[in-house]
């Protein structure tokens, strides 16, 4: 389902875009619906303008295996209510901050990689395709035209911490605060995998509360995001593309791993945090000075 806004406020935006970036053609935006990747939208519409979005929504249609589970999912969210209230609280404040998508033509998808998504970007022939939130982007999609390319948000610190459901969580599981971080990546067709534009740490340990920490690491990534398209638009090729293998290694954490266990370590750490150990940051991706 395409939404448009006012005529005459898309070409204008469009406009405004093309001068911004000179003879480029802008940003097409590919994300979840939920409120942090609203308030993203907002943030790089508001700063480069945006020519439209792809929004993939989840079915809201629980599966078999899901209904089965309902019981003891019931009883994980009694138990760690605290760890789910999280996310939460984020969302909610980002709802707040943020009530509305940018007034610009938004495609709405069950399936990111549907013919959908691929026939409304390349309708709009963007310069730079921006991912975030999404499942993951399928080699198909991954040819989609943009003369600068396809990059991706990941919310952890490639290639030392990869997967979901949070990597924060994890590093904080892992009492591994030195991992805390965000990657801006080309997107390649492996999970969270592609060569790395920029990466930077984040501390969080002064942090009030655990909803505190981690609105703290969005709103880094989002900074982050931002700044690497500033780069992107207004430098010139080669850009920064470090190979993940070149920084080290990592793991990949899977939701089925988030057990009741990690959950109790990530309470723990978190109560003990201001006597957990100083390690030194792990080799991340600067920014060529100047080009933020």
């Amino acid at each position: 389902m395409v939404e448009t806004g006012a005529a005459d406020e898309w070409r204008l935006s469009k406009s405004k875009t093309a001068v911004a970036i000179g003879k480029q053609e802008g940003i097409v935006l590919w994300c979840g619906s939920a409120a942090n990747q609203k308030a993203l939208a907002v943030k790089i519409h508001r700063r480069f303008g945006l020519l439209g979005i792809v929004i993939s929504e989840k079915s809201t249609a629980p599966s078999r295996h899901r209904l089965s589970k309902i019981p003891s999912l019931i009883w994980d969210r009694l138990r760690f209510r605290s760890v789910y209230d999280i996310w939460k609280r984020l969302q909610q404040d980002y709802d707040r901050q943020f009530p509305s998508w940018p007034d610009v033509p938004v495609l709405r998808v069950q399936d990111i990689n549907s013919e959908e998504t691929t026939a409304f970007t390349k309708n709009l022939q963007p310069a730079l395709i921006v991912v975030s939130g999404t499942a993951l982007i399928k080699e198909k999609l991954l040819t989609t035209d943009a003369s600068i390319g396809i990059i991706n948000l990941h919310t952890g610190l490639s290639p030392y911490v990869k997967g979901g459901p949070n990597c924060t969580n994890w590093c904080i599981a892992n009492d591994d605060w030195h991992l805390v971080g965000n990657t801006i990546m080309w997107l390649s067709k492996g999970i969270d995998s592609g060569n790395i534009i920029t990466s930077e740490c984040i501390d969080i340990r002064d942090s009030r509360d655990l909803p505190e920490a981690h609105m703290r690491v969005m709103e880094h990534a989002h900074d982050l995001y931002l700044r690497a398209i500033n780069y992107l638009l207004n430098g010139q090729p080669p850009y920064n593309a470090v190979p993940q293998s070149s920084l080290g290694k990592g793991r990949l954490f899977l939701t089925k791993m988030w057990t009741a266990s990690e959950k109790k370590k990530l309470m723990r750490n978190w109560a003990s945090r201001k006597s957990s150990g100083r390690t030194s940051p792990p080799a991340t991706v600067p920014l060529p000075s100047g080009k933020e």
